[in-house]
């Protein structure tokens, strides 16, 4: 059955999820405030770079499925089913959450419902602000209690966000135990082409719901800052971490995914969500619960630092010296620059006087309006014209399957830093690149 649905906020995860419902079958309106964002996706353009949104987009633009407006009076006139998808970034100077935007939308929003209508939080948000907006939507609704607020957490992926959407490997919804509403009931509707796949639905209370996300986040954060920990050791003793995550990863009590060291993680989900939810526990009281994110916040960070030393002894020195740092984007398939790893390192070296030359497939622009300073160039081979260091550090593809024997008639010197280990190490070497992996032998 096809339900009229409005999608608050059409940034990564709200237009992600306005296409994914179209395709589900739905009528959907995506709303927001920035009138030029509203025309670009009426004109079936998305403003960042994510694989298969443009497609879907554009399919449903013209099918008439999904439309957009910044009139919110419109959106509670046309659905009785609403989405929030609007960014929570971390706030300036603290490690807290600003859940403004949410908040926002629920004061322009919900005095507009005079009828029954169900509210989806999909935004990342700190545990208990679900039961406080559920009261206050109930106090500020024309109809009252016949306004049911729920949380519905998103998993996506940035670079699989279409694939996550349309087939999750799980749903989690969270209602208000006291007062549940037809949240349940109309989650199901909206959801069942995936649950007739059979497709995991969990329903929770909202606190439970909230925890889930920053909950997960918080371990693929840990794991990630545990095996760059471990590489640290590897280097010191001689050992190499890759073969050792593959060992450890055949114990099905760890498991090998996100056993990959490198530069670490950034974009604007781990960072800002482990950093908020260490904030809410000092909050309730339990901080001392998660003083353990501190230290996985501080591995990660001290990645980059590492990097950029690495290349100081590489090249013994670094006023001066042209280095190559192919990536911006915080990860492959994307051109999110928030947080970077490799962004960061790119400023940090230029910083010290190297002449730093970046490419990214995607992420060129957004990295030249954060650090205009920096040189861009339209290609790998361009960037490591005359490089006496090349630094890998976003793992895209066509990165991995550079040839080094062309891509060594280029460079001034054939110094390599696999900063994301993702690179044949053998073929470099054979090739007569001095390799550098992270926690990897370079011999």
């Amino acid at each position: 059955m096809a339900e009229r649905i409005a999608v608050f906020g059409t940034g990564y995860l709200g237009a992600t999820h306005a296409a994914g419902m179209a395709e589900l079958g739905h009528e959907v309106l995506g709303v927001d405030i920035d009138p030029d964002k509203i025309a670009r996706l009426a004109a079936g353009e998305v403003p960042f770079y994510e694989p298969g949104l443009p497609e879907l987009l554009r399919k449903h633009v013209e099918s008439g499925r999904l439309r957009f407006t910044t009139d919110a009076t419109e959106a509670a006139a046309f659905a009785d089913v609403h989405f929030i998808g609007v960014g929570t970034p971390q706030k300036s100077g603290e490690y807290a959450a600003d859940v403004s935007q949410v908040e926002s939308v629920i004061e322009t929003l919900a005095p507009l419902l005079d009828r029954p209508a169900t509210i989806f939080g999909k935004s990342t948000v700190p545990v208990g602000t679900a039961e406080r907006l559920s009261a206050r939507v109930r106090d500020i609704a024309p109809a009252g209690d016949q306004v049911t607020l729920a949380w519905n957490p998103e998993f996506l992926r940035e670079g699989f966000a279409v694939e996550d959407t349309l087939r999750p490997d799980r749903l989690v919804l969270g209602v208000d135990r006291d007062e549940p509403g037809q949240a349940e009931e109309v989650a199901r509707r909206v959801y069942a082409d995936m649950l007739e796949r059979d497709t995991p639905f969990l329903v929770t209370d909202l606190a439970t719901a909230e925890l889930v996300k920053v909950s997960a986040n918080a371990f693929l954060a840990t794991k990630i800052s545990f095996i760059n920990a471990i590489a640290e050791v590897c280097e010191a003793t001689g050992a190499d971490v890759r073969d050792l995550a593959d060992a450890i990863g055949h114990d099905d009590r760890i498991g090998r995914k996100f056993l990959g060291a490198g530069l670490g993680f950034g974009g604007g989900c781990l960072p800002k969500d482990i950093r908020a939810f260490m904030a809410r526990a000092g909050e309730l009281g339990v901080g001392n619960s998660l003083t353990f994110l501190q230290e996985v916040d501080t591995v990660n960070m001290r990645r980059r630092e590492h990097v950029v030393e690495m290349a100081e002894a590489l090249v013994g020195g670094l006023d001066g010296v042209r280095i190559a740092v192919l990536g911006a984007a915080f990860k492959p398939n994307s051109d999110d620059i928030r947080d970077s790893p490799a962004l960061d390192v790119a400023g940090k070296l230029h910083l010290r006087g190297a002449e730093v030359v970046v490419h990214d497939p995607q992420a060129n622009d957004n990295a030249a309006r954060v650090w205009p300073t920096l040189t861009y160039a339209e290609d790998a081979a361009a960037a490591c014209k005359d490089a006496q260091l090349v630094i890998v550090a976003t793992e895209w593809q066509q990165f991995r399957e550079i040839d080094p024997e062309i891509l060594g008639a280029t460079v001034a010197a054939r110094r390599v830093i696999d900063a994301r280990n993702c690179l044949p190490a053998h073929d470099w070497i054979n090739a007569g690149w001095e390799y550098r992996g992270m926690g990897r032998l370079s011999k």
